[in-house]
C-alpha cells in the first residue's frame, strides 16, 4: 500500500474557541494583519472576536478588508505591500474561501519578491508568514489546505497555487458565525465541500486514508440536506457542515480536485456563478462519465449518501440548486477548450477528452 499523509494545521474547534485560546496568537508575532471581506466578518462577529482576543494579549494589529469575491491577483498584491510597510509578523484570515485563498498568497508574497508572471510557477523560497484561518461558511475547506484560488485577468480564468508552504499554521472553527448565512449561500457552500469529498474518492491521489475521510464528509453533509432545503439549519447541523466542510479541505489538500473543478472555474468568471454552485451543476454528470470506468467507486460514494443511483443524486441536486443556468454552444465550445489541459484533468482516473468535456457541459447546462 502506498501512503503520503501530512497535515501541518492545528485544527481548533468550537463555541467561543477564538477568546478561550488566545494565547495561541502570542507564540505567532506581536503584530498581525487581519485580511477579510468588506462586511461579512463584522456582521457574524467574528472579527470582533478576533480583536478582542489579540486586545487581550497585547498583539497589535492592522485591517485589510478590501478582499472581493474570487480576489484578484492584484488584491493579494496590495495586502502583501500593506503588510511589508507595516511590519507585520503574521496574517489572520476571516471569511470564507475569498479571504483564506487572498490571505495564503498575502503571506506568501510578504516574504518574497514574486513576479506577477511567476506567481502560479510553483517555485518559492522557504519563507512564509504564519496564519491563522477562521473559515465563515462551510465549504471551502481553505484552513486545511495547500492551495490558494486566485482570479487571473489576464487569462480570463481562475489559477491555483498550490504549496506545502501556504497550509495555514492553526484554524479555528466556531459554527456560530455561519448561522447568519443566507439559505443560498449556505446550500452552495455545502456543495462545495460536498464536491469536495466526492472528487476527493474519484481523484488518481487517493488512498484507503483519504476515501474514509471523504465518506465521513459525505454521510455528515448527507445528514443535513433535508434541513438544508427547507432553510432551517439547526446549530448542531451547522456545527457538523462546518466539520464536514474541514474534513473534506483535509481530503482535497491530499488528493487535489479533478474536472468539475477545472469546468467550473469559467462558470463562475464569466457567469459570476458561486464556485460551489458551479461544481454541482457539473457533478452528476462527471459521476456520469466516471461510473463507465470506476463503477465501484461511483456506487461506493453513493452508499455512503444512501443512494442507488445517479439519478438519486441528481434530483437532490435539482432540489438544492433550483432552476439552472444554460450555456449556448459557443460558450460550451470556449470553456472546454480553456479547460481540457488544466492539472485538474490530470487527477481524474480517466481523463476527459475534449468531446466527454463538452457532453458534461451540454448535458448539464446546455440549451
Amino acid at each position: 500500500m502506498k501512503l503520503s499523509y501530512y497535515m501541518p494545521t492545528k485544527v481548533i474547534m468550537g463555541s467561543e474557541c477564538i477568546v478561550n485560546n488566545k494565547d495561541v496568537f502570542q507564540e505567532l508575532g506581536s503584530k498581525a494583519m487581519i485580511v477579510t471581506g468588506a462586511k461579512s466578518a463584522k456582521v457574524n462577529g467574528s472579527e470582533q472576536d478576533v480583536v478582542t482576543a489579540l486586545k487581550a494579549v497585547g498583539i497589535e494589529y492592522i485591517l485589510y478588508d478590501k478582499v472581493m469575491s474570487n480576489p484578484t491577483i492584484e488584491c493579494a498584491y496590495e495586502g502583501a505591500r500593506l503588510a511589508k510597510e507595516n511590519g507585520v509578523n503574521f496574517i489572520i484570515s476571516i471569511g470564507g474561501g475569498s479571504p483564506m485563498d487572498a490571505g495564503k498568497v498575502i503571506a506568501l508574497l510578504a516574504c518574497q519578491d514574486i513576479k506577477e508572471e511567476n506567481l502560479f510557477s510553483g517555485k518559492y523560497e522557504n519563507k512564509i508568514l504564519p496564519m491563522v484561518h477562521i473559515p465563515t461558511t462551510a465549504g471551502t475547506g481553505s484552513e486545511v489546505t495547500p492551495f490558494a484560488v486566485l482570479t487571473n485577468n489576464k487569462a480570463q480564468t481562475k489559477m491555483s497555487i498550490g504549496t506545502p508552504l501556504i497550509f495555514p499554521t492553526i484554524a479555528f472553527l466556531d459554527a456560530k458565525y455561519t448561522k447568519e448565512l443566507s439559505k443560498t449561500i449556505t446550500i452552495n457552500t455545502a456543495i462545495d465541500a460536498l464536491s469536495h469529498a466526492i472528487e476527493g474518492m474519484i481523484s488518481n491521489k487517493s488512498s484507503e486514508l483519504t476515501n474514509g475521510l471523504a465518506e465521513q464528509s459525505i454521510k455528515t453533509i448527507t445528514e443535513c440536506i433535508p434541513s438544508l432545503n427547507i432553510g432551517n439549519l439547526s446549530m448542531e447541523e451547522r456545527e457538523k457542515l462546518l466539520y464536514a466542510s474541514m474534513v473534506a479541505g483535509v481530503v482535497i489538500a491530499h488528493t487535489k480536485t479533478t474536472a468539475v473543478h477545472a469546468m467550473g472555474y469559467s462558470l463562475t468568471y464569466y457567469h459570476d456563478i458561486d464556485h460551489g454552485r458551479a461544481n454541482g451543476l457539473l457533478l452528476g454528470e462527471f459521476m456520469t462519465f466516471t461510473a463507465k470506468s470506476e463503477p465501484e467507486l461511483i456506487r461506493r460514494i453513493l452508499n455512503a449518501m444512501n443512494l442507488n443511483t445517479i439519478e438519486d443524486f441528481n434530483q437532490i441536486l435539482d432540489q438544492l440548486l433550483g432552476e439552472k443556468e444554460t450555456l449556448t454552444d459557443e460558450e460550451i465550445e470556449s470553456y472546454s477548450e480553456k479547460c481540457k489541459d488544466t492539472g485538474n484533468m490530470l487527477n481524474c482516473p480517466v481523463r476527459p477528452s475534449a468531446k466527454d468535456i463538452k457532453h458534461i457541459y451540454k448535458a448539464s447546462m446546455g440549451k
